[in-house]
């Protein structure tokens, strides 16, 4: 049984220590819009969300949150909420809109506004490369099951280095590539749709070797910069204690924590709990062992829940199936995962049991909940609970002597969430989709207290943000 001791630990922003780094995160295909203005070309993303049926309400991502046109007023809104760190992805596309070749001036020029304006309020930028949206005309090409998407990779985290790479320090190679291999070459619910294991398998190691290989990159381009990569992470448990369940859980495991981590640290994949995976040393070259690996100054791990695993005969390669949370009546978000913060503590714990680990910090973490607007206001309270629980496990950890050296928000305004639409609402801003208008939610004035070393929302600071940000 785990001890859920958070009740006991006193939530002080100071308990963290000074360098613990503070932020919050977003995408590009999330937030931007101008999807097709000043030279962009077609992202996956694009294409897959106006496809009739893919999304929920056949929503898209055409407009989201309108962040190529309202960036400084959303970076300003970052400042007034005293956070010091904003992660943003580069839209692949935006840069190279046909994915190599030409480079699009106008995508350059775009992205060196956000971190002049970021730097101008003493925020730190920290760029991902690779937030899932590669541009279509190389997924034509095969994207991610084309050995040469590689090559392609390295040509953008190039141009991204040299453009941005004097001002920015601190850069993340690739985000959850578990999630998009996954949902994206293997289950079809995600951009591009493509489904199978001959799809997912040579995607698994054409990213594998892309991560490390742009991470090879940064470091001869940017030989002082802070150098990491993300990963989506859950508690895996077993449903019952059956060896059945345990043996699942542990493959389960295997897919979703283990199988990039650990050929990037050089321990290969783990082909014993998923023999399935052996199909890769069919497309493997003899140089491929070497080139996985690569030697990273953090590692960002993403948790939202925990995963109850069954062992289940009917479901290929795996034989497992997930216990849902509205099936095992826990508490959950709009999304239907699981609320359970020990999942974070977990997490880290996991990690720590790598040593080629350097540090850790937790990249994104957040909830999705029913905002209900009362009087102009978004009094979220589950938000800030879940928030609250979740850094008093984070402390927990740290506390007990884990490597855990940061925490971001996941999100900093709603946003168009995959394949869910924009019905999911993750965002410490509010945004009416159809105005545009934002709207600081009670979750944004706690987190803009608890940074400025304040460990509950007083009135007055909430009301004299208010009038900052009116």
């Amino acid at each position: 049984m785990i001890d859920c001791s958070s009740q006991e630990i006193s939530l002080d922003k100071d308990a963290f220590g000074p360098d613990f780094q503070w932020g919050v995160s977003v995408a590009a295909y999330q937030i931007e819009g101008a999807h097709d203005i000043d030279g962009k070309g077609l992202s996956i993303w694009d294409v897959f969300s106006n496809t009739k049926g893919k999304i929920k309400d056949n929503q898209n991502g055409n407009t989201a949150c309108d962040f190529y046109h309202r960036y400084k007023d959303d970076i300003q809104l970052i400042k007034k909420l005293n956070i010091p760190n904003f992660r943003f992805s580069i839209s692949w596309s935006r840069i190279l809109p046909q994915g190599t070749g030409i480079i699009n001036q106008k995508g350059i020029d775009f992205y060196k506004d956000v971190i002049n304006s970021c730097l101008a309020l003493g925020i730190e930028p920290w760029i991902t490369l690779y937030h899932w949206d590669l541009p279509q005309e190389l997924e034509k090409l095969g994207g991610w099951t084309n050995r040469e998407v590689i090559g392609w990779f390295q040509e953008f985290v190039s141009i991204c280095a040299l453009n941005f790479g004097d001002r920015v320090k601190h850069w993340m190679v690739m985000n959850e590539p578990v999630v998009f291999t996954g949902a994206g070459y293997f289950l079809g619910i995600h951009a591009p749709g493509k489904r199978g294991m001959k799809n997912f398998l040579p995607a698994i190691h054409h990213t594998t070797l892309a991560i490390a290989a742009g991470g090879r990159l940064l470091r001869e381009l940017l030989p002082k910069a802070n150098i990491g990569t993300t990963f989506s992470c859950s508690y895996i448990q077993p449903y019952r204690n059956l060896k059945r369940d345990q043996k699942a859980a542990k493959r389960v495991d295997a897919l979703l924590n283990r199988l990039y981590i650990e050929p990037l640290l050089g321990l290969g994949y783990p082909e014993k709990e998923l023999p399935v995976l052996k199909g890769i040393q069919k497309i493997m070259k003899p140089e491929d062992a070497q080139n996985m690996v690569f030697d990273f100054d953090f590692i960002g791990i993403q948790n939202y829940t925990r995963e109850i695993i069954k062992n289940s005969y009917l479901m290929p390669y795996i034989k497992a199936a997930l216990v849902s949370a509205p099936e095992r009546k826990v508490p959950i978000t709009e999304m239907k995962w699981e609320v359970y913060p020990e999942s974070i503590y977990e997490v880290i714990k996991q990690f720590n049991q790598y040593p080629q680990i350097r540090k850790l910090l937790i990249t994104e973490n957040g909830a999705a909940f029913k905002d209900q607007m009362t009087d102009g206001e978004i009094n979220d309270k589950q938000r800030i609970s879940y928030i609250k629980e979740n850094l008093k496990q984070v402390l927990r950890a740290k506390q007990e002597g884990f490597n855990v050296e940061g925490y971001f928000i996941w999100t900093l305004t709603d946003n168009f969430e995959w394949a869910e639409g924009y019905h999911p609402r993750f965002g410490l801003i509010h945004v009416d989709f159809e105005t545009q208008k934002r709207t600081l939610k009670q979750s944004a004035y706690w987190y803009a207290d608890f940074l400025k070393g304040k460990s509950n929302k007083s009135i007055e600071s909430n009301n004299a943000l208010k009038e900052a940000t009116t």
